[in-house]
């Protein structure tokens, strides 16, 4: 009897356990994409713990950097230097170079260009993108190109040439799989046409925004072309012909010379990172164009010219890095080919998969039926390190990429399944998952979801709303001085804390919170009358608040090192800037069909974030926009003109204000700590020399804001300088059509 009880139990677990391993195998098969993300951030982990391990040396970066922008100009240098660099690398036995750049259109500091627009001879004039193609003839370069993988207006249809002959084996009749380009953007036809070869240099991330593979090739007008990392491979091997082999699922390897990549079916490279920014030995490129380096660090290696400079905008997320330079990226590809370090998921990798689930779950079933209950938590944690040890030794010591999460999954679902059939205990839980809207959104949205849930009331609209944006100034220097990220993350708590206490105090949305950054809006989801006065007092309250907050930080021994940074810099610990714009936006629920969330765009927004970053610009707390200062009572603040500006990106002007305090309130914030009558004396004084100005009185105009700098420098006014300097210029270059109009060339 006992015997019959025990193959029963057996027979009854074996069979949860194959229901389990179906239902998983079934999302394995049917669903792919459904756990893909939890399986990439476990992969992700694996490189942190695999940690950085070193390059092959063959490859260096040369580097336009902050130093080389600081020492040489800003980007793009003149084409006579970047062909100065390709030379001095060609000097010291480069073995190939490869450009990480485009060079899309004509070179706008090169003499002959400017002899030219002024219908000037031309000749015996230098001709910088002339010189910059002989140096990429002569030298081992290897150009760069850009795909562009989306219908856009105005995209070239030209074809790069590249002298590798490309031979698909086994193709099948349709192939649905491999990037498909929709237009080219190549360099200018002279420098293109005096190239060896070129490779595109798309980078694509995935839906996370994490480049974890990159394409080797792409199809264009039913050509395949080689990505810049697989072309310099090419080159550098001297061979002619790329093989691509099909499988009958898509793409299977790329193999040339004795080289065989492994790919996914989309004919992309999985990369195996060595690490975080700066793994590869870095140079400067200034350097290398001052002769300043050995020539030994570079002989006989391949170089990519490319850039680590936060404001050229070529920065990506990769496991180990959230802002890593993409020329980067390409030199991880060419070590895996030149190592023969790959990851990859060849077809037998979906049963071997199928295996491990399998295996897992008959196993976990097996272990919590017959263990006492109080082990099933180890159970579960020691077969869930089994899992991700099998599969860390798989994927860093044989290359092969198993699904990580499924397997885990199979583990959780068996000893939860199984627990519950036990009947050993009557298992109380508490609810694993709650939705935590106060801490998304403000109390309201927070009501108007619960109380709006099956209507259509988050749908997109327009509506007119007020948008805030603030940013904490220095807070690259306090990030610094801290001591570390928990004491930094504490700081930020307590700024944000009452700063986020206020907006939510005055009724308005919190949309999000980007670093030190704050973006709020009123008006949306619940409609308010006065929102542009809601969102002005928000404003004036926190710089109130900043004076509380920053004499507790001054006196919190927990922020010691930032506190001495912010008095050797003669600095309050925090300061901010705040820009508010009211105007017409897209207002509602936005986002993808797996993740959405309540939200606003449009240009007001634009706006307001522009208006917020020529805070630093003016100098000032508290930027408003003419549309904003027509929506509030003007008598109940204390408002100083500031300009009438074209924005970085907008046609039309706007005129900006500086909100210096409540009009009607006796004490006076850090805002301008003076007696309101001088204040408004002062501003009287102003506004009528920038009514001479805007009238090109610019003489009379000088002499007024002059006076007003000299007497007003203590309160650091830095308005009467930038106007007292216009002045000045245009007193010696009289401007054409004058309209007091100024154009911000900058974001801010």
């Amino acid at each position: 009897m006992k015997n019959k009880k025990w193959l029963k139990k057996l027979l009854t677990y074996n069979l949860v356990s194959l229901m389990i391993a179906l239902f998983i195998t079934t999302i394995y098969i049917s669903f792919p994409s459904l756990p893909e993300s939890f399986d990439k951030t476990l992969q992700d982990s694996m490189f942190k713990i695999r940690g950085k391990i070193a390059p092959t040396g063959n490859i260096i970066i040369i580097d336009i950097d902050e130093k080389s922008l600081k020492q040489g100009g800003q980007w793009p240098w003149g084409r006579d230097k970047v062909a100065q660099v390709l030379e001095n690398l060609t000097n010291a036995n480069i073995g190939a170079i490869g450009l990480d750049i485009v060079f899309a259109e004509n070179d706008r500091s090169s003499p002959h260009k400017v002899f030219k627009d002024y219908n000037k001879s031309t000749k015996n004039i230098p001709n910088y993108d002339n010189i910059f193609a002989k140096a990429v003839a002569s030298t081992p370069t290897i150009l760069g190109y850009q795909f562009e993988l989306e219908n856009k207006e105005f995209i070239q249809k030209d074809d790069p040439y590249i002298p590798a002959i490309i031979i698909e084996k086994n193709k099948p009749e349709k192939i649905e799989y491999i990037f498909e380009a929709k237009g080219v953007i190549l360099n200018i036809p002279e420098i293109q046409n005096n190239s060896y070869s070129s490779g595109f240099i798309n980078n694509i991330p995935d839906e996370s925004g994490m480049v974890r593979t990159v394409p080797l090739l792409i199809r264009y007008n039913e050509q395949m072309y080689p990505s810049l990392a697989l072309e310099l491979i090419r080159a550098s091997l001297g061979v002619q012909k790329i093989f691509i082999n099909y499988s009958l699922l898509g793409v299977e390897n790329i193999s040339l010379g004795d080289f065989v990549i492994p790919t996914d079916i989309y004919g992309r490279l999985t990369i195996n990172y060595r690490g975080g920014k700066k793994t590869f030995k870095y140079l400067s490129i200034i350097d290398i164009l001052n002769n300043n380096f050995n020539p030994k660090d570079i002989e006989g290696k391949i170089a990519l010219v490319g850039t680590s400079a936060t404001g050229l905008l070529d920065l990506r997320a990769i496991p180990f890095d959230a802002t890593f330079p993409g020329v980067e990226v390409h030199a991880n590809a060419i070590d895996n080919i030149i190592t023969q370090d790959f990851l990859s998921k060849p077809e037998e990798m979906a049963s071997m998969d199928l295996l491990l689930i399998v295996i897992v779950t008959f196993l976990t079933v097996m272990l919590v039926t017959y263990s006492p209950f109080w082990l099933n938590p180890f159970v579960m944690i020691i077969m869930g390190i089994a899992v991700y040890i099998i599969t860390y030794i798989s994927l860093f010591h044989y290359g092969l990429i198993f699904n990580i999460f499924l397997p885990l999954l199979a583990v959780l679902l068996s000893i939860l399944i199984t627990t519950f059939m036990d009947y050993i205990f009557e298992i109380k839980k508490e609810q694993l998952i709650k939705k935590k809207f106060a801490s998304k959104v403000s109390e309201n949205v927070m009501e108007e979801i619960l109380n709006n849930s099956d209507s259509h009331k988050f749908h997109a609209m327009q509506r007119e709303i007020t948008v805030f944006f603030s940013d904490v100034r220095g807070f690259t220097n306090i990030s610094e001085a801290a001591p570390n990220a928990k004491i930094l993350i504490e700081f930020m708590n307590d700024y944000m804390d009452p700063m986020s206490d206020i907006l939510m105090k005055n009724q308005g949305t919190i949309d999000k919170y980007i670093g030190d950054a704050i973006m709020a809006y009123w008006n949306a989801p619940v409609v308010l009358e006065e929102h542009a006065t809601f969102a002005v007092n928000s404003a004036l309250e926190q710089i109130y608040a900043l004076e509380l907050l920053n004499e507790n930080i001054k006196n919190n021994n927990k922020y010691l090192e930032i506190n001495k940074m912010c008095k050797q810099n003669n600095t309050e610990p925090i300061r901010i800037g705040i820009g508010i714009n009211t105007g017409i936006a897209t207002v509602g629920e936005m986002g993808s069909s797996k993740r959405s969330d309540y939200t606003v765009i449009g240009d007001a927004v634009n706006i307001a974030s522009r208006v917020e970053s020529l805070c630093k610009y003016y100098d000032s707390k508290i930027n408003i926009t003419n549309f904003t200062k027509d929506k509030i009572n003007n008598d109940n603040y204390i408002f100083r003109f500031l300009d009438s500006v074209k924005v970085k990106g907008k046609k039309n002007s706007i005129d900006i204000w500086q909100v210096l305090d409540y009009d009607d309130k006796s004490e006076f914030s850090t805002l301008c700590n003076i007696d309101k009558k001088d204040l408004k004396e002062e501003l009287d004084q102003y506004h009528f020399a920038v009514e001479l100005y805007k009238m090109s009185n610019f003489k009379q105009a000088l002499d007024i804001f002059l006076q007003l700098n000299d007497i007003h420098n203590k309160t650091n006014n830095n308005i009467y300088e930038i106007y007292a300097q216009r002045c000045a210029h245009y007193l010696i270059d009289p401007p054409d059509d004058f309209d007091g109009i100024y154009e911000h060339k900058i974001k801010g």
